[in-house]
C-alpha cells in the first residue's frame, strides 16, 4: 500500500537515515542496511515498521543473497520508485526546462516552455500552466522543485538573480499559489550537487567536487558525503579567481579571472573584440577544432584556465573525484589534451591522478537536480540536506 507523500512526514532522525540510505544504495537487506547505519537487529526493525506500514519502504523478493543462502527468510528493502512523481524545472534568461522523475530521480518526462518575460508574477504562472500539462499525464506529482542562479534563501525566495533581474522573490509562494503543490527552491548549482551526490558521479564518496561551466561558472563541494552550504552560491566564484593576471579582461570577471577566461559568454566576447564576429559557443569550439588561428589560441587559452583551475581545486580540496558538467564541457572535446597537461603541470610528480569525469549534460540534468532537491525536503523531510 502506498500512502500520500505527505502521510510519510515527519520522520525520525532514525527513520530517515534508513529511508536515504535505501533510496540511495537499495534493494538492501536488513543485514546490511544495518551494518551501514551501525543498529542493532531490534532498532532496524523499530526503524523500519512505520516506513514499511506508511508505504514508502517495501520488500522485495531476494535474487538470492547471502541471506537467503543462509536460509533466514528476511526480504530485502526497497522504495517504490514510481509510487509518486516530482516535478523539477530549470529557469533561465530565455527558457524554462521542466523535468518529471520518479523517486529514485529518472528522468520520465521533458517538457519546456520559452520564457518571454521576467515579472515574477508571470513567470510563476507559466510554471502553473507547466505543472498543469505534466500533471495530466502524471497525477502522482508529489512536489515541485526549482533550480535558479544567483542566490536563494531559505529554499523559497530567490534573493538575487542577475539573469532574470529578480531581487527578494518569493517563488515558492508565487508557484505554490498556482499549483497547490509544495515547492522548494534552491540555486542550481546546489541541486545539481545534490542529484550528483544522492544519485550520481558522488554516490558514496566522501570528498567531491562539481564544477560547471556555461553562462557562468559554478562550484559545489562535498565533504563528509554531505553538501557544504555556501552563503555566496552563484553571487562571485571565479570573478575574482585569479588564473592569469595577464589574461582577458571581460565585462562579467576581473582581467584573467577564471570566469574571463572560462564562461561561454566570455569566450564568445572575446572572439568578438579580436575579430568583429559574433560567432556562437559550438561555431567557436569548431573553428578551433579546425586550427583556424583566433578561436584556437582563446579555447586552448580556455583550456589552461581549466586544468589549473582544477588543478588548484585538487591540490586544496583532495577530492576522490571533481565532476566537470554544465553546457560549456564541449571545451574538453577540443582541448582535453591541453587541459590533462596543465592539470599535471600544476600538481605534484607523485600526487594520485585526479578522477575528472566529464559530464555531457544539458538543462534537463539541471531541471533534474531541482526535482532531487523536491525529493530531499519535501518526502523525506531532509531539512539539512
Amino acid at each position: 500500500m502506498t500512502m500520500s507523500a505527505a502521510s510519510w512526514l515527519p520522520l525520525s532522525p532514525g527513520e530517515r537515515s534508513v529511508a536515504i540510505e535505501v533510496l540511495v544504495h537499495g534493494p538492501l537487506s536488513r543485514t546490511e542496511l544495518a551494518r551501514r547505519l551501525g543498529l542493532s537487529a531490534g532498532s532496524l526493525t523499530r526503524l523500519t515498521k512505520p516506513l514499511i506500514e506508511t508505504g514508502l519502504l517495501v520488500e522485495v523478493p531476494d535474487a538470492g543473497g547471502a541471506e537467503a543462502r543462509q536460509g533466514r527468510p528476511s526480504q530485502p528493502l526497497d522504495v517504490v520508485a514510481d509510487s509518486r512523481s516530482f516535478i523539477g524545472y530549470k529557469i533561465t534568461a530565455d527558457m524554462v526546462y521542466g523535468v518529471v522523475t520518479t523517486l529514485r530521480s529518472e528522468i520520465t518526462a521533458r517538457h519546456d516552455r520559452p520564457l518571454t518575460t521576467h515579472d515574477p508574477a508571470e513567470v510563476a504562472g507559466l510554471l502553473g500552466e507547466m505543472t498543469a500539462e505534466l500533471i495530466r499525464e502524471h497525477p502522482r506529482v508529489a512536489g515541485i522543485g526549482i533550480g535558479v542562479g544567483g542566490l536563494v534563501e531559505d529554499r523559497a525566495t530567490v534573493g538575487e538573480n542577475p539573469f532574470l533581474g529578480w531581487r527578494d522573490v518569493p517563488l515558492a509562494a508565487l508557484v505554490e499559489e498556482r499549483t497547490g503543490l509544495p515547492v522548494v527552491v534552491e540555486n542550481d548549482v546546489a541541486a545539481l550537487v545534490e542529484a550528483e551526490t544522492w544519485f550520481g558521479a558522488g554516490r558514496g564518496l566522501d570528498r567531491f567536487v562539481v564544477l560547471t561551466i556555461g553562462a557562468g561558472l559554478g562550484y559545489g563541494l562535498v565533504l563528509g558525503g554531505k553538501r557544504v552550504p555556501n552563503t555566496e552560491e552563484d553571487r562571485g566564484f571565479g570573478r575574482h579567481w585569479i588564473i592569469d593576471p595577464y589574461g582577458p579582461l571581460t565585462p562579467d570577471g576581473a582581467r584573467g579571472s577564471a570566469v574571463s577566461l572560462l564562461t561561454i559568454p566570455s569566450i564568445r566576447y572575446q572572439i568578438r573584440a579580436a575579430s568583429g564576429r559574433d560567432l556562437g559557443y559550438e561555431e567557436i569550439l569548431a573553428l578551433a577544432a579546425e586550427g583556424e588561428p583566433m578561436a584556437a589560441r582563446v579555447v586552448e587559452e580556455a583550456a589552461r584556465a581549466l586544468g589549473t583551475l582544477v588543478a588548484q581545486i585538487s591540490n586544496f580540496v583532495m577530492p576522490q573525484k571533481i565532476l566537470l558538467a554544465g553546457e560549456g564541457v564541449g571545451l574538453m572535446d577540443v582541448a582535453g589534451k591541453t587541459v590533462h597537461e596543465t592539470l599535471r603541470a600544476h600538481r605534484h610528480p607523485l600526487a594520485m591522478p585526479v578522477d575528472l569525469e566529464t559530464k555531457v549534460s544539458d538543462f534537463h540534468d539541471w531541471a533534474r537536480g531541482a526535482a532531487v532537491l523536491a525529493i530531499q525536503v519535501l518526502v523525506l523531510g531532509a531539512t539539512d540536506v
